[in-house]
C-alpha cells in the first residue's frame, strides 16, 4: 500500500503565516502538521506520495526524501483545480492507497483501523449540524450508500473528513468526473464513483482531529499535545535559578537560564535560550534556534522558529512566525475592555474567534521596533517592520 497526502493548498485563511510557507508545513507542538500523519502511518506503507503545488520547494525542503527509512516522492498537482485534480494523473499506481488530506492532524488510533481495514472506506466524524459537512449516507451494516456535500434533508451525521482507503482504480475514476460548480474537480465525486462499484466501510472516529483553519486555531492545537504532557522530557541544559511548575519538553541542545520561571506545561525547541529572568506560562510553544531574553514575559502563545524576543516584553495569546525580531519593550495587548470575543479580519471579512483572549499575529521576517505595542486580534504582514513607539490598530 502506498500513501498518498494532499498538501498543494495555499491555506489563504492562515495568512499571513502561509504567505511563506503551505499549511501543511506550519509546525504544532515542534512538528510539522505532515509530520504528526506521518508518524502514523509510515509503518503501514511501502511509499508516501506527497502532492505539492504552492511552495512547493519548501514542503520538500522540510521533508526530504525519505520519512523513518519509507521513500517518500512528490508530484506537482496539474492546473486542474481540486482536490480530484491532485490526484489525476497518477495512473502508474498499481497498489491500494491511502489518501489524506495534508493540512489536518489525524488521531493515531483512528489512522490505524482504516490502514488495517480489511477492504476500502473512509473515516468519518459524528457531527452535530451535519448540513454544513460532507455527509456519508450508510446503510444498516455501516457501508456508504454514497457521500453529500451539505445536505439539505437529514441523511445521517457522519461527516467526511478527508481520509480514504481505496484502490488504484480511483486513478481511471477521476478522469470520469466533471468540474463542480464552485470549478473544482472534488475528491467526494470520485470517491462516490467508487462506492457504487465497491463496498466501502464508514469508521466512526473515537478520537478528535485537529484541524488548523486560522492562525489562533494554533493555540488549540498546541494545548491539545500540551495538557497530555504527564512528565518532562529534558535534552537540554538547565542551570541553577531555574524554576519550574509543569511538565516541560526541553529539546537538545537548549538551555533555561538562571531565574527562568516555567508554570505550565511548555515546548521548547532545539538550540533555544530561555532567559535569564524570563517568565513562560500557560501552554506555550517555543521553536527552534530561539532567545527569549531578560524580562520577557511570554503566556499561551506560539513563536516560531529562529524567533528572537530579547528583552522587557510581554507576549500573550499570540502567534509569532518564523525568523521575527521583537524589538525591547514589545507588549501585546490580548483583552477587549468589554470582555467580547477579540474579531480578527481575515480574507477582508472580520471573523470572530470566539476567543476573549487574543493577542497579535506576526508573519514571517518581520521586524518591531522598541515599544512597540498591539491591541488585540491585530496583524503584522509579514516580511514588515514597525517604527519606534508604533501602536498597531
Amino acid at each position: 500500500m502506498k500513501a498518498i497526502i494532499l498538501a498543494a493548498g495555499e491555506g489563504k485563511r492562515l495568512r499571513p503565516l502561509t504567505n511563506t510557507i503551505p499549511k501543511p508545513i506550519i509546525k504544532i507542538f515542534g512538528k510539522t502538521i505532515i509530520e504528526h500523519n506521518l508518524e502514523h502511518i509510515y509503518k503501514y506503507v511501502s511509499e508516501i506520495i506527497i502532492v505539492v503545488k504552492y511552495k512547493a520547494d519548501e514542503v520538500k525542503k522540510a521533508i526530504g526524501d525519505e520519512y523513518k527509512k519509507v521513500k517518500v516522492s512528490y508530484r506537482e498537482q496539474s492546473d486542474k483545480p481540486g482536490t480530484a485534480g491532485a490526484i489525476m494523473g497518477m495512473e502508474d499506481i498499481k497498489k491500494d492507497v491511502i489518501i489524506l488530506n495534508g493540512d489536518s492532524i489525524f488521531p493515531k488510533k483512528d489512522l490505524k483501523k482504516i490502514l488495517e481495514l480489511d477492504g476500502y472506506g473512509a473515516l468519518a466524524k459524528k457531527v452535530k449540524e451535519p448540513e454544513k459537512y460532507g455527509i456519508f449516507k450508510v446503510d444498516e451494516k455501516g457501508f456508504a450508500k454514497e457521500v453529500i456535500e451539505k445536505p439539505e434533508t437529514f441523511i445521517g451525521d457522519l461527516a467526511n473528513v478527508g481520509v480514504y482507503k481505496v484502490s488504484s482504480e480511483i486513478f481511471r475514476i477521476v478522469d470520469r468526473i466533471k468540474i463542480s460548480k464552485r470549478g473544482e474537480y472534488e475528491i467526494t465525486d470520485a470517491i462516490n464513483f467508487f462506492i457504487a462499484e465497491h463496498k466501502f466501510k464508514i469508521i466512526e472516529m473515537e478520537k478528535e482531529f485537529i484541524d488548523v483553519g486560522y492562525c489562533w486555531d494554533i493555540l488549540d492545537a498546541n494545548s491539545h499535545f500540551l495538557k497530555k504532557l504527564d512528565e518532562s522530557e529534558i535534552e537540554g541544559e538547565i542551570e541553577k535559578g531555574v524554576t519550574i511548575k509543569g511538565n516541560i519538553i526541553l529539546e537538545k541542545g537548549a538551555i533555561l537560564k538562571s531565574g527562568t520561571s516555567i508554570e505550565g506545561n511548555v515546548f521548547i525547541g532545539k538550540n533555544s535560550v530561555i532567559g535569564p529572568n524570563a517568565y513562560l506560562r500557560g501552554e506555550t510553544v517555543i521553536g527552534e534556534n530561539c532567545k527569549i531574553g531578560n524580562a520577557v514575559e511570554i503566556k499561551n502563545s506560539a513563536i516560531g522558529d529562529n524567533t528572537n524576543v530579547a528583552h522587557l516584553s510581554y507576549i500573550g495569546d499570540s502567534i509569532i512566525g518564523n525568523h521575527v525580531n521583537i524589538g525591547g519593550g514589545f507588549i501585546s495587548a490580548n483583552l477587549r475592555h468589554d470582555n467580547e470575543n477579540i474579531k480578527v479580519m481575515v480574507k477582508g471579512e472580520l471573523i470572530d474567534t470566539k476567543r476573549r483572549k487574543l493577542g497579535v499575529i506576526i508573519g514571517d521576517n518581520v521586524k518591531t521596533a522598541i515599544k512597540t505595542m498591539t491591541m488585540p486580534g491585530r496583524i503584522i504582514e509579514s516580511g514588515t517592520f514597525t517604527m519606534p513607539g508604533e501602536i498597531v490598530k
